[in-house]
């Protein structure tokens, strides 16, 4: 009834969305946590709600990263890394400083990660990344997202093979009901909700709960390495 008890659950981006509900189902299944984020009033609310181990976090900061790894008192069993999330922009628009620092979090943050987990998690353990979907098709502003969503499987595969037998997969959600999305559409959010539910294959919105549920699946399989899992509802199959 309790599948990850008595292992540690380390949620890099655990304060909100997709990282939370992840934090959330882990403890449900036993898991002890240790749960990063920016903002410290959220990390005091996950310690509260979920009694997890908390410690503020900039994925774009090398000593952060190598810092939070090595404060751990010992090897951990699983790690999620739950970024904030990419930019959309034509090129011609798009603030060049401001991709490179999503860039760097979301691909070499992933690396500084996957670096840490070489020696910090046990044998048999995982890594996991959320991507996306959503810039697999070219399109008006989706240059800097597609960069992210063509890469970061990529350095999945790989570090399946240079960090065995350490696990490491990636999650790619199509659109997700998260506040994350309520931020980047705004006025337009119940509008995209009402298209998904009439257009999707399954007839609703895809959640965060649906991609957690997945990610807590990859902690348990010890079978699944190296692979890219869509969570889209069928999005990708619609013209």
């Amino acid at each position: 009834m309790n599948p990850l008890a008595g292992t540690t659950v380390v949620v890099i981006g655990g304060t909100s969305g997709i990282g939370l509900e992840t934090a959330r189902q882990a403890r449900a299944a036993g898991a002890d946590l240790v749960v990063t984020g920016r903002d410290r009033s959220r990390l005091d609310a996950v310690r509260d709600e979920l009694g997890a181990e908390v410690e503020h976090l900039e994925l774009g900061d090398p000593d952060g990263v190598q810092q939070l790894f090595r404060a751990l008192p010992s090897l951990v069993d699983h790690v999620l890394v739950s970024g904030s999330g990419p930019i959309y922009a034509p090129i011609m628009e798009v603030d060049l400083e401001e991709a490179r620092r999503v860039l760097d979090e979301h691909l070499i943050g992933a690396l500084r990660v996957a670096r840490e987990c070489a020696t910090r998690v046990r044998a048999g353990g995982s890594l996991t990344f959320i991507t996306g979907t959503g810039a697999r098709r070219p399109g008006r502003g989706l240059v800097v997202a597609g960069i992210g969503t063509v890469a970061l499987p990529v350095i999945a595969a790989t570090a399946a093979l240079e960090l065995a037998p350490v696990r490491v997969n990636a999650v790619a959600p199509g659109f997700v009901d998260t506040p994350l999305s309520a931020r980047l559409l705004g006025d337009a959010l119940d509008a995209r909700r009402h298209e998904l539910e009439a257009s999707l294959p399954i007839r609703r919105v895809v959640g965060p709960a649906d991609v957690a549920a997945l990610a807590v699946h990859l902690m348990l399989n010890t079978a699944l390495t190296g692979a890219t899992y869509d969570v889209d509802g069928g999005q990708q199959l619609l013209p």
